[in-house]
């Protein structure tokens, strides 16, 4: 494992250890959503769609050389924010840093206990499904 995925995690954590309640957690998600990577809007299709999300998520993974790029866009702001906070970890990094990664900050942050049942399922889905593309890039 990389020391940067787990910087990265680390930084996240830290973000998050300044606000005292959830109400500026979630404007700081929004917030972040908004510093997403474009996608191309040809990847906004069907086959980029990732399945198990309430709202529409579109993902395009790329690798090159054994580096992962993502890029996504949702139609729900909070899912928008969500999917940039998992690109902000797995974007740059190798497909087998990305496969190992254990994503402790979405626990240590408290995002599983304060979504909600289909956005913690979203949330899953989203990493599943870069898990699987870096996997097919190995």
């Amino acid at each position: 494992m990389t020391q940067a995925i787990l910087e990265i995690e680390q930084d996240i954590i830290d973000e998050f250890d300044m606000f005292d309640d959830w109400m500026p957690k979630y404007e700081h998600i929004i917030e972040l959503g908004k510093s997403l990577p474009v996608i191309d809007e040809q990847f906004k299709d069907d086959e980029h769609l990732i399945k198990g999300c309430q709202s529409r998520v579109w993902l395009h993974a790329q690798s090159q050389n054994g580096i992962m790029t993502f890029t996504a866009d949702s139609d729900a702001i909070i899912t928008k924010g969500l999917v940039a906070l998992i690109i902000r970890v797995f974007n740059h990094q190798t497909a087998e840093n990305i496969v190992k990664a254990k994503l402790e900050f979405i626990n240590k942050i408290g995002l599983t206990e304060h979504l909600s049942q289909t956005r913690a399922n979203g949330l899953l889905s989203m990493v599943q499904t870069m898990k699987a593309a870096a996997l097919k890039a190995l």
